[in-house]
């Protein structure tokens, strides 16, 4: 199969511009949802897009209330959005965009599944609006990203991404406060870790 690297690009270049499908998915999804009367919050990658860490994504997640899913069901389903599967539940895609959908409901657990101290909250309660979009707070992104990643080894880049988000937003230290007990000392260690490589980059106390 050749790949059209030229095509490839210009839809790199479209999403980094806040262009593109990617984008068009998400702004749809949230005026409608907001029609709808139906509480969410963007989650995962766009989510750090929308927070000011320009990560290449391409699907929209976000955070729904079981009954939230319920509402999405019979009122969205089979007007602008498809199942990807027979029988799928919270898995989907905008079939003007192609774009696939994935909802995650409050009360489960992030990484492995299992039960943690860290859970998806209800998207009401841990969200701030962005440009006209509800977006989950960066601390409970934190929370989540970190709770994935200590307890599910296949989802290291969420490790990755609280790493990047601390040195591209020059996160503070005492965010850590702000964090589940059982999160903390990760967020330290990410945090102490890209201080020392700043500081051989550039020096210490030349920031």
């Amino acid at each position: 199969m050749t790949i059209d690297i030229e095509a490839a690009l210009r839809k790199v270049d479209q999403f980094f511009m806040g262009e593109g499908p990617v984008h068009a998915t998400l702004r749809t999804l949230s005026s409608r949802m907001s029609a709808e009367n139906i509480d969410y919050a963007v989650i995962d990658g766009m989510a750090l897009v929308l927070r000011g860490y320009e990560r290449l994504t391409v699907d929209v997640d976000v955070l729904l209330t079981p009954e939230g899913l319920q509402a999405f069901h019979e009122r969205m389903v089979g007007r602008g959005y498809l199942p990807i599967f027979d029988g799928a539940r919270k898995h989907f895609r905008d079939t003007e965009t192609g774009v696939q959908i994935e909802i995650i409901t409050t009360g489960e657990y992030p990484g492995d599944g299992k039960p943690k101290e860290v859970s998806f909250p209800s998207p009401n309660e841990s969200s701030s609006e962005i440009n006209g979009i509800r977006v989950l707070t960066l601390e409970k992104l934190i929370e989540l990203k970190l709770a994935s990643g200590l307890s599910a080894p296949h989802r290291v880049r969420d490790i990755a991404d609280v790493q990047q988000l601390i040195e591209v937003l020059n996160l503070p230290r005492a965010i850590a406060d702000r964090l589940a007990e059982s999160v903390r000392s990760e967020y330290l260690r990410l945090w102490e870790a890209t201080r020392r490589a700043r500081e051989e980059k550039i020096g210490p106390g030349q920031e």
